[in-house]
């Protein structure tokens, strides 16, 4: 029996996890860069795409941006937020001193996934409510959203943690936003495939795609709302490549 009181030794691994997850939602949310990507810049877009729509007479509404809208935070968050944030992380040695802690790198990993939800659910409950004061009236499947939500962000956090574990932090930096910016522009994301002629059809194979397609089918862009298992079975496969990928190139310093 120890003689110690409390008992020295490790939190329960619960715990470790949940900890881990509440520091990193708040470093997220209180670092300016992370928050202009997470929460300013969807919103902007958002309100934007819906009042110059309006002016020019495009077909697109609130019921195509909304969704195309909440597909990009998600993105925005699981892939350029993550990506820059490991990358400094890995520059200035803070993985490699919680990988002395009793934290495993399970854990942190998943301490960083529930992060990545916790603020995804802030970013939905802001976006959603921008949407609907613009008159946005949704036909939701939950079992759709929650699915595209959860296999967005892993495939997404894959190719982030990718990008993160093999460049240095500056050009991860970099990259991150440059690729946010394309795939923002053109990899159909917020406006459907078919606002891209010809192009759309091998846009649908891209993450951004897919996940654009996946939130406009679960939140009902052309009428009822239903399971996109297509675009879902594009996210999942673009998750194992990434993961895969990530764990032979991941480099922790």
């Amino acid at each position: 029996m120890s003689t110690f009181s409390p008992a020295p030794g490790a939190a329960p691994v619960v715990r470790q996890v949940l900890v881990q997850a509440s520091m990193e939602a708040r470093l997220m949310l209180r670092n300016g860069e992370q928050l202009l990507l997470a929460v300013v810049i969807p919103v902007i877009v958002l309100v934007g795409g819906v009042r110059g729509a309006e002016r020019i007479d495009l077909s697109y509404g609130v019921e195509t941006f909304a969704p195309g809208v909440l597909a990009l935070a998600v993105m925005s968050t699981s892939f350029t937020a993550l990506a820059i944030a490991t990358g400094f992380e890995r520059r200035y040695g803070v993985i490699k001193r919680l990988g002395t802690s009793p934290l495993s790198r399970t854990a942190l990993l998943g301490g960083k996934v529930l992060a990545l939800l916790a603020v995804e659910a802030l970013q939905v409950a802001v976006i959603a409510g921008v949407a609907v004061a613009l008159g946005w009236e949704p036909s939701v499947s939950v079992v759709g959203v929650l699915l595209t939500v959860v296999l967005g962000t892993a495939a997404f956090a894959s190719l982030g943690l990718l990008l993160a574990g093999s460049l240095r932090a500056e050009a991860t930096l970099a990259a991150a936003n440059l690729v946010y910016l394309l795939l923002m522009a053109g990899g159909a994301v917020v406006l459907p495939a078919s606002a891209y002629g010809s192009f759309g059809d091998v846009v649908h194979w891209l993450p951004s795609g897919a996940l654009g397609e996946a939130m406009r089918t679960a939140l009902g862009e052309s009428g009822d709302a239903g399971v996109p298992w297509r675009d879902l079975l594009v996210l999942a496969g673009w998750s194992v490549v990434g993961a895969g990928a990530t764990a032979r190139t991941f480099k922790w310093e």
